[in-house]
């Protein structure tokens, strides 16, 4: 297998923790310093400078995970179903801290509260090797509707 087709099990991996879900599994794919990162606006620059849909670091995926499981949750009553399809896979090189920068097309369907949503853009995925697999250290998730009001997103896509 190559490094492209490794890139690509690992992304549909990725995806297969998310459409389960198991968002334990899914936490434990990114490094220590692991961000996850839905921009706003489609040429925003930094998610520091600026209000996101979501950027956020292990410490509130946990809590995110946390409140999706709570006896109390709304998710309880309500499962969320998702499916993601994952396309135009490249290897765009390596960064200044030695990450694999891989982008990606998406689009997903999630289904929650008898009501079906459609999503789609691009992923840009920074990752480290980890053995015979890899971490995540930076998953920005651009929507292409980004800038279009949006309802509440009850998972990560």
């Amino acid at each position: 297998m190559n490094d492209v087709q490794k890139i690509e099990q690992f992304l549909y991996d990725e995806a297969d923790l998310l459409d389960n879900p198991d968002l334990d599994s899914w936490i434990n794919l990114y490094t220590e310093d692991g961000t996850y990162w839905m921009p706003v606006l489609e040429d925003q620059a930094d998610p520091i400078n600026h209000i996101s849909i979501f950027y956020d670091d292990r410490v509130m995926m946990e809590v995110r995970r946390r409140n999706f499981v709570h006896p109390r949750a709304a998710s309880k009553d309500h499962k969320v179903r998702s499916s993601h399809i994952i396309g135009n896979v490249r290897l765009n090189g390596v960064n200044d801290n030695g990450d694999l920068v891989v982008t990606s097309n998406f689009q997903a369907l999630v289904f929650y509260r008898s009501e079906q949503r459609a999503f789609g853009g691009k992923y840009e995925h920074h990752l480290v090797a980890d053995g015979d697999s890899y971490k995540i250290r930076h998953k920005k998730v651009s929507l292409i509707n980004c800038d279009a009001p949006q309802k509440s997103l009850t998972i990560y896509l």
